[in-house]
């Protein structure tokens, strides 16, 4: 699947440094130890997703340390899990922020998560930034009482992912109308307004809108009432242990059209749930270069010689996550408002961080431009759709 990933960023020319440039002795700081902390779902549904964060993290600081640490200091990650629930992380949020050798947090993994941890985070002064958080939400709360922001994330927003599959299926797939089920949380609902707006004007009749919650099992009603709309392709606006089993029973009800999904369908544990359901399901997925004497490349081959196995792109985006929070920390210290400042300070045409799935920048409410690719499932596997847009 690697082969097929294509870094779709361009811009300006980046004032960017790779992280083993900033193991070079920074601000004086004695020899120790040092931690980032890493919330995300280690246990649970979502687990699988947990784990891609933890490995990306882990290839990061084990190169760090082996590179002579941050400054001196090794650097040790702690691991919270916060099963992809807001009053879970809530919790996790407080215990990071009581721990003062913390430099800062790479996560949550689930939109809903983050929001429900960056309450603590904006208060207590704690830098966190998310490889997957995609709601738009997120921006709108990304201030302190001074105005600062301290969430930052190496992914795009919903709102570019809805806008991008109503574009897909209107422009790419020549669809009419659609179907659209969506879980009822930040990130379900994030899609689902960019994907209406951007719907409307693209002339793709939106034909049945419903919603569900997570941990729901039984979607035959719904499914079977979109069925008589007579939709060409269904849009399932959630998390992939939800998804799969929304495939199998739509095969079941006999909606047969193409599936739709973002970014948090892009797991193999779709692949296993929905099984033989799951083929004709288009996706959108963060892409990165892996072109020969890319820095993807080297990363994707570090990976498997550290793991055993291939790397996807959470796996990327974390190993970029925990790399510009240390960079930042390089930079300015272990001081978490200096931390933050550093972040802030990573600007397009500024200071960027050359990471290994593209150039990092993030714009004044911590968003970075990001692009898709998209992905289709075709005998059981992941491959590239073979259509693209432009």
């Amino acid at each position: 699947m690697r082969e097929i990933l294509r870094s779709l960023a361009a811009g300006p020319s980046w004032a960017a440094w790779l992280l083993v440039c900033c193991l070079v002795p920074g601000p004086a700081r004695a020899a120790g130890t040092v931690r980032i902390a890493v919330a995300a779902p280690l246990t649970g549904s979502y687990a699988a997703a947990g784990e891609d964060i933890k490995a990306g993290v882990l290839l990061l600081v084990e190169t760090v340390n082996a590179a002579g640490g941050l400054a001196g200091a090794t650097v040790e990650p702690v691991f919270y899990d916060d099963l992809c629930e807001p009053r879970e992380a809530a919790n996790v949020a407080a215990a990071i922020a009581r721990d003062p050798a913390v430099l800062g947090v790479v996560g949550h993994v689930c939109s809903s998560a983050h929001l429900a941890a960056l309450p603590t985070y904006l208060r207590e002064g704690v830098a966190a930034v998310t490889p997957t958080a995609t709601s738009v939400v997120i921006s709108a709360r990304n201030r302190d009482e001074d105005g600062h922001v301290w969430s930052f994330r190496t992914i795009y927003r919903d709102d570019y992912q809805g806008k991008f599959l109503a574009k897909y299926m209107a422009k790419a797939l020549g669809l009419r109308k659609v179907a659209l089920l969506y879980e009822n949380n930040d990130y379900g609902l994030g899609l689902k307004k960019s994907f209406l707006k951007q719907a409307r004007r693209r002339g793709l009749a939106v034909v049945a809108v419903e919603a569900y919650k997570k941990g729901d099992l039984d979607f035959t009603a719904l499914l079977t009432k979109m069925k008589s709309a007579g939709p060409q392709g269904l849009f399932i606006a959630g998390y992939y242990a939800e998804a799969a089993l929304i495939a199998n029973q739509a095969a079941t009800v006999g909606l047969a059209v193409p599936k739709f999904g973002a970014d948090a369908l892009d797991s193999p544990d779709f692949l296993r749930l929905a099984g033989p359901a799951a083929e004709n399901t288009f996706m959108t997925a963060p892409a990165f270069d892996v072109s020969p004497d890319s820095a993807g490349s080297r990363f994707t081959a570090a990976f498997a010689q550290r793991f055993g196995r291939e790397a996807d792109w959470m796996n990327a985006y974390a190993y970029d996550a925990a790399g510009v929070l240390l960079a930042a920390a390089a930079k300015a210290g272990p001081d978490r408002a200096k931390i933050r400042a550093a972040l802030a300070a990573m600007r397009p045409r500024a200071v960027g961080y050359a990471g290994v799935a593209g150039p990092i920048a993030f714009d004044a409410s911590g968003d970075c431009l990001r692009s898709a690719f998209v992905k289709t499932v075709k005998n059981g596997a992941f491959v590239a759709a073979p259509q693209q847009l432009e």
